[in-house]
């Protein structure tokens, strides 16, 4: 039994390894995953809100970046600075896809 002593003390450290894990790290992932599918799937038209608070429309994808409608202006913003997305619904109203 003596041998079984050390093995037995790490079980609860084992035990909250694995929930730290689903608790913080894989939800961070499934959402970053999410993200990336996101800004992915941007096509020419789509409402996107910025970090910063601009919501701009989709003029363009390019590898890291996108062209934007900004007002009557179009930049570049990089795709890692897109918040969420604006989703119209049928009735009008706006819904929001992070």
């Amino acid at each position: 039994m003596q041998q079984f002593e050390p093995f037995i003390s790490f079980v609860p450290l084992a035990i909250l390894i694995l929930v730290f894990y689903f608790l913080v790290f894989r939800p961070q992932q499934q959402q970053k995953k999410r993200h990336i599918e996101m800004v992915t799937t941007l096509k020419r038209g789509d409402k996107i809100v910025t970090n910063g608070g601009f919501v701009c429309e989709v003029v363009k994808q390019e590898d890291n970046f996108i062209n934007v409608r900004l007002g009557d202006n179009q930049v570049r913003l990089s795709k890692d600075y897109v918040a969420y997305k604006i989703e119209l619904a049928d009735d009008g109203d706006s819904k929001l896809t992070k």
